[in-house]
């Protein structure tokens, strides 16, 4: 008896989906933050006026950093430092689109 199996189809692995977060590791924390918020006020401003939660939740973020961006950038307290890191890694995947797999050809 000759049995043929064919090869299971193997999953593709879903392409990483690079952040502004990760991407600026080892700039300074001042200039990692800024980059992420010009990164989530692109995002907003493609949002639909209609999409509330995200839209808020990308302005709280937003505002947050604004905030914390103020006085010397060059020397920022521990107390800033340790509130904008915690922002951008708590930050990081939102506004995050993934992109659309393409559909295998039968």
């Amino acid at each position: 008896m000759n049995s043929k199996t064919t090869p299971a189809k193997q999953a593709h692995a879903p392409k990483h989906v690079e952040n502004s977060t990760d991407a600026t590791r080892g700039e300074p924390l001042a200039v990692r933050a800024e980059k992420r918020k010009v990164e989530l006020e692109a995002a907003l401003a493609k949002l639909p006026a209609d999409d509330l939660r995200a839209r808020n939740d990308i302005e709280l973020v937003v505002n947050s950093i604004s905030s914390h961006l103020t006085g010397n950038l060059e020397h920022l307290s521990d107390t800033t430092a340790a509130e904008l890191s915690r922002l951008l890694e708590n930050s990081k995947h939102l506004a995050e689109v993934t992109p659309v797999a393409k559909k295998p050809r039968a």
